[in-house]
């Protein structure tokens, strides 16, 4: 078996707010062989739109672009974990078949699955998956279900241990201690098996919220990397303005859209509009390249 790399592109915070939910997803990036021995990329959920720039700005620190990710896993449909799938165009996504039904036609009071989540998941080609299901030698699915009705994770056999990447089927380090899920959208149970399943079977968690972690066998936490962030703003004195962000890419140019006003069921031809886009040479970029593009 090839070395399999379980890697953090984007950092899940555990903040919460009385103002609405901030809900900064992890995105985290596996690599390895297939059965070719080709290298194979996967990402693990893509967060909400408020994490884009921080998604391609990861990846290209890694030399990477969001064409060069095979598989993405689609963990469930919930709008922070899900909405930035368009960015992969070569990618299949990975899913549950019982949650990509319900994305498409979700209870009216579950917040976390607006309506038109399930024309969000259509823009790539979908595979659905279960229990055991192999993405490549040494990276599988498990299904997690409870948080919703088709929670799915992948479990990753690194030099380190068995690694799952469970996204909302464990939000949080502390959760795991407890046991319990502290937002359950489908079945409480169900969600309290997953994390104990979730934590028998495996020895280092990437949690949908959290920073990763392992267990001490006196039921600590051991947190296996450091997360930092900056809010700015909740003063309400004077903030200066980072000048780059009055240049972001598109503010001068002829779109060129050849979309239009399409309906759910032309979610097909979105994406290819998207993937041609990618073939003639336009790509989202990389924040330190912002100030370069033409006028």
């Amino acid at each position: 078996m090839s070395k399999i790399e379980v890697i953090t592109l984007v950092d899940g915070i555990p903040i919460l707010s009385n103002q609405g939910q901030a809900a900064f997803g992890s995105v985290t990036l596996i690599e390895g062989n297939d059965r070719e021995g080709k290298l194979r990329r996967i990402i693990v959920d893509t967060a909400h739109v408020g994490r884009r720039v921080l998604i391609v700005d990861s990846l290209d620190a890694r030399g990477l672009t969001p064409l060069d990710i095979d598989y993405v896993v689609g963990t469930h449909a919930h709008w922070d974990h899900i909405q930035n799938v368009d960015l992969f165009t070569n990618a299949v996504l990975l899913m549950n078949k019982s949650e990509r039904i319900y994305a498409h036609k979700p209870k009216i009071d579950d917040w976390a699955t607006p309506s038109w989540t399930g024309f969000i998941i259509e823009q790539l080609p979908i595979q659905e998956v279960g229990d055991g299901h192999e993405i490549i030698p040494g990276v599988t699915i498990m299904e997690m279900p409870g948080h919703s009705i088709g929670s799915i994770g992948v479990i990753a056999e690194t030099d380190q241990g068995r690694v799952a990447v469970t996204s909302d089927a464990l939000h949080f380090a502390w959760a795991a201690q407890m046991g319990e899920n502290p937002l359950v959208f489908w079945d409480e149970v169900q969600a309290a098996k997953s994390i104990k399943r979730i934590m028998d079977e495996t020895d280092i968690v990437f949690p949908g919220h959290d920073a990763p972690f392992r267990m001490s066998k006196s039921g600590q936490v051991e947190y296996m990397a450091e997360v930092n962030i900056t809010i700015a703003g909740i003063d309400p004195k004077f903030v200066p303005v980072d000048k780059s962000i009055l240049r972001m890419p598109g503010r001068h140019a002829n779109c060129g859209c050849d979309v239009g006003a399409i309906r759910c069921e032309d979610h097909t031809r979105i994406h290819e509009v998207v993937k041609r886009r990618y073939e003639a040479g336009e790509k989202p970029l990389p924040t330190h390249k912002w100030d370069k593009v033409a006028m």
